[in-house]
């Protein structure tokens, strides 16, 4: 059976659309950051320092960065893909808790890596399904 049959019928019209929503704004947030540090610059350097982090690592964090969502973002992929943007987030997330930065943005986009995925793929529905209560 034809895998967009199976996402539609498992999540309707609506959520199949929210979720390929989700999953091309994350890609597009992901994308900017990783062309943001091929371009560098001083903002990348002086974000970078902030960080703790050094300037030779911008370019290798954009390729890992790049090379994640392409894994993501391709449907045979995505799931491995996910896993490996969701480590990439973890690692954000730490670094700005670390220096005393916000990072309520990396773990939102953590959901929505998830969330974008969980309601474009059946197959996650029938791996994780949300349980509802019983009928009374």
């Amino acid at each position: 059976m034809d895998n967009r049959r199976v996402d539609v019928a498992a999540t309707g019209r609506a959520g199949l659309w929210t979720g390929r929503v989700m999953t091309a704004l994350v890609g597009l947030m992901f994308s900017f950051s990783a062309v943001m540090k091929f371009v560098g610059g001083e903002p990348v350097v002086q974000a970078m320092t902030h960080l703790g982090l050094s300037e030779s690592m911008i370019v290798p964090l954009g390729i890992l960065e790049l090379a994640c969502v392409v894994a993501y973002l391709v449907p045979a992929t995505s799931v491995i893909g996910a896993i490996l943007l969701t480590g990439y987030t973890g690692g954000v997330i730490l670094t700005h808790w670390r220096v005393g930065d916000p990072f309520i943005v990396p773990i939102v986009l953590g959901l929505a890596i998830w969330g974008g995925l969980w309601l474009r793929d059946a197959r996650l529905k029938d791996l994780m399904p949300l349980r509802k209560s019983p009928a009374p």
